[in-house]
């Protein structure tokens, strides 16, 4: 519901009690301001997940560069290994903006080629030609800014600007997922895929964040799963749904003393603000990363990191190519159904759209944050 404005750009408000409050309205979809917004006010103070350590920084390299987001935040990055640790860095010189390592190197220091500017690993000034008569120099904004970069089991998520401890997520998630031996998964490049969607990108987020279409949209899901017991569990700043088997599907063997020993789960799907999700299955890990390119256009790539290949194709974990075909079609049309200028708002189902109640109440906290204790709060 629009309840004012604020800055030329209207504020939102979605009511805690999911039985009495409305969604975000269609206008947040259509607005290209609003599109723009998000960038500053959710993207760049969101983790994003950036790929696997063995995949990004083999042994043998010291600097690997990268554009965080690059069809929407296009932050210039540098994932470097010193001899401690891995950092995150700016790849963007000092002195004039010029990109500091164009590609993946093996160089023990990090040398801007337009003018000389030389770097340690870490980011810290070393060196300037030229500069002797410079007064004041070096300073420490003349080192390379460094984010913050988190490691869970070999995969690497980095934020520009967290208002949120990453680590408390990753600790919630261990409770389920903790058993599961995730850095030994095997990336299947085979099964990776982009997916290119003619919808505004937290459309698609709604739609993963609720198992309410399932009977109506997925009908080879809804005959392995166990629609009735299907629930959804809500955390600060991710969710997870949880899906149990109908039948004698693959599901997962926990070991004794597992919060779900003895249940028949054929899939975890875990959401994190604002758009990764991470899909465990008997097989292994499929990582969904949701990318705006525009408005009304979203690339979602599917990545695959397989445990066991004997379980592939069969329960919760089969067919996602199929389920994602069928998550697009109706997701495009819920894109041009919201241009209505007949459709304001809707409802929310108590027991099947928590989780997109969570997300739009995570929406809304943050674009009508005044400052970032706003946001905190």
């Amino acid at each position: 519901m629009v309840i004012g404005i604020h800055h030329k750009m209207r504020k939102f408000f979605v009511h805690p009690d999911i039985s009495i409050a409305e969604t975000l309205p269609a206008e947040f979809y259509r607005s290209q301001e609003i599109f723009e917004v998000l960038k500053e006010k959710i993207f760049v103070k969101s983790w994003h997940w950036i790929g696997t350590e063995k995949e990004l920084l083999p042994k043998e390299l010291c600097a690997y560069p990268f554009e965080l987001l690059k069809d929407y935040l296009c932050e210039p990055l540098i994932l470097v290994r010193t001899e401690k640790e891995l950092k995150c860095l700016t790849n963007v010189c000092t002195h004039r903006g010029h990109l500091v390592v164009l590609e993946p190197s093996k160089n023990k220091k990090l040398s801007c080629l337009y003018h000389g500017r030389k770097f340690e690993l870490d980011g810290t000034f070393s060196f300037m030609p030229e500069f002797k008569e410079v007064k004041n120099f070096p300073r420490p904004c003349d080192s390379l800014k460094e984010f913050s970069l988190a490691n869970f089991r070999n995969h690497l998520f980095v934020s520009l600007s967290p208002n949120f401890d990453f680590n408390h997520i990753l600790s919630q998630m261990k409770q389920r997922i903790g058993h599961l031996p995730i850095d030994e998964f095997i990336c299947d490049t085979s099964r990776n895929k982009s997916y290119f969607i003619d919808c505004h990108w937290a459309l698609y987020c709604d739609n993963y964040l609720e198992g309410f279409h399932i009977p109506f949209v997925h009908d080879s899901l809804n005959e392995v799963l166990d629609y009735g017991n299907y629930t959804t569990e809500i955390y600060d700043y991710f969710n997870l749904q949880i899906g149990y088997s109908d039948g004698s599907d693959e599901v997962f063997d926990f070991p004794e003393g597992h919060i779900d020993y003895g249940k028949k789960v054929s899939a975890y799907y875990y959401w994190i603000f604002p758009n990764m999700m991470f899909n465990f299955y008997p097989w292994g890990l499929s990582i969904n990363i949701v990318e705006p390119l525009s408005l009304n256009k979203t690339k979602v790539s599917f990545i695959s990191y397989v445990h066991d290949s004997s379980k592939l194709n069969k329960g919760a974990g089969a067919g996602l190519d199929k389920v994602e075909q069928e998550d697009e079609a109706v997701v495009e049309a819920v894109n041009k159904g919201l241009k209505s200028r007949f459709y304001t708002t809707g409802r929310f189902s108590p027991t099947r759209e928590k989780g997109v109640h969570h997300f739009h109440q995570l929406l809304t906290h943050y674009l009508n944050a005044e400052n970032e204790n706003d946001i905190r709060a």
